[in-house]
């Protein structure tokens, strides 16, 4: 088969058999196949798009590349959660430990930040001593024991996904929902859960700024999921804001916390009891969404969320002590509070230059090489529909450098305040 004809064929608009997908995948991954050939049939793909049967194909030859985790000998069905990614997102971190409390198994893997949004395995690392890269055998034992691990990619998972990934980045054609859908659940797969709740980004913040485009990936992730077996839906949340009232890692550990002592911002507690809720169903813990709402608020109420988080937290060489004294975490030496400059409603927070703000703080890296600084970030007292006085301190900057003009000038041109009331809506479909 040569890969000229592979190309021609996607470049016609033909659908790819199976056949072909596989001497694309095998034969750039072992490197019989050069760049320019590959970028080219991606470049195909991102112009013409891909049939359900063509993702499916594509996703499971990049997971036949590699190692696929085995937890069959865990009882109980596994399941997990992935977020396409987003400003203050840290909905993993509480998610995960609410999910073990009620005796669910939560294997996991989760990646670090670049750009504007954060990673969930940078903010854990903000915790003294937590250890996000466990081996297979202490990641398996962990689950096995107290419910629930959050790591790091563990082996040799889809590494025609890593190779493919990188060729795509200086390419142009990272935003191809077929692209993207593969490359999320070929690493799913590979992770040995059973179920999948999938939170996929819409607006400002999000890698899809349109809901259309959201709702397309939606749908080519969980056809993917149900493709192979796997329980899986998809939650289709706003990003026209920061989530939550931190952004920042050490800031994020401790707004997690306070979600799992029950006094989390109600944006982001919504968030995570309603991705809670489908997790419990589709884990079979419970019948319908209310009734898992409801089970998911006892742990929260009674406790065992919270203790679960910190065996989590010990279990991985971390100091959970940080749970009652947040002084524990990475602290800025400044805080910086940024004034309304007049008085009406906050109508507009466009979440990816604030997550920039905070990123050009020292909290997220412009290369994979760069150094994060866990203490800073921002703390939000408005959101979007708040009510402002001209003087009122509309966020706080937790720096360790006093001159932050250039962080106030991005911020000031990302918020706007207007004389109406402008509402959000947190929720805007669910996929199954």
């Amino acid at each position: 088969m040569r890969m000229v004809d592979v190309i021609d064929h996607k470049r016609n608009k033909h659908p790819l058999s199976k056949e072909e997908i596989m001497a694309f995948v095998e034969g750039y991954t072992q490197g019989k196949i050069p760049d320019y050939q590959a970028s080219a049939l991606l470049m195909a793909i991102y112009f013409n798009g891909m049939t359900s049967e063509e993702q499916a194909n594509l996703t499971m030859e990049m997971l036949a590349s590699g190692d696929k985790l085995d937890l069959r000998d865990i009882p109980g069905i596994k399941v997990d959660k992935h977020s396409t990614g987003g400003v203050g997102d840290k909905t993993s971190i509480p998610l995960a430990p609410m999910i073990a409390a009620l005796g669910i198994p939560v294997p996991m893997i989760s990646g670090r930040g670049l750009g504007h949004t954060g990673g969930t395995l940078d903010k854990l690392e903000a915790i003294p001593g937590f250890r996000v890269e466990l081996s297979e055998s202490e990641f398996k034992e962990q689950v096995a024991k107290i419910k629930v691990a959050i790591v790091g990619a563990t082996g040799n998972v889809a590494p025609a996904d890593k190779k493919i990934y990188a060729l795509r980045d200086v390419t142009d054609t990272v935003d191809s929902i077929p692209l993207i859908a593969s490359s999320i659940m070929s690493k799913k797969i590979a992770s040995g859960t059973d179920a999948l709740v999938l939170d996929v980004k819409t607006g400002s913040g999000a890698f899809m700024k349109e809901e259309q485009d959201a709702t397309a990936l939606a749908h080519a992730l969980v056809e993917i999921g149900k493709s192979v077996g796997m329980k899986c839906m998809a939650v289709i949340s706003d990003m026209n804001q920061p989530l939550g009232n931190m952004v920042g890692n050490s800031l994020e550990i401790q707004e997690s916390i306070e979600i799992l002592k029950g006094r989390g911002p109600k944006d982001i507690t919504d968030l995570v009891l309603t991705l809670g809720s489908q997790m419990v169903v589709l884990a079979g813990k419970a019948d319908n969404l209310e009734t898992a709402r409801k089970m998911l608020v006892e742990v929260i109420n009674n406790g065992e969320a919270l203790a679960t988080f910190k065996k989590m937290i010990t279990a991985q060489g971390g100091n959970s002590a940080v749970v009652d004294n947040y002084k524990l975490l990475p602290q800025a030496q400044y805080k910086i509070e940024l004034p309304a400059k007049t008085t009406g409603y906050i109508s507009k927070m466009v979440a990816d230059d604030i997550g920039v703000a905070a990123m050009l703080l020292g909290g997220g890296r412009q290369s994979k090489e760069d150094k994060i600084d866990y203490a800073v970030g921002l703390e939000l007292h408005k959101k979007v529909g708040d009510s402002v006085q001209r003087g009122d301190s509309i966020l706080t900057i937790y720096s360790n450098n006093e001159n932050v003009d250039n962080i106030k000038d991005i911020l000031y041109n990302s918020i706007k305040i207007s004389d109406e009331r402008t509402h959000l809506q947190l929720i805007h479909q669910i996929i199954k």
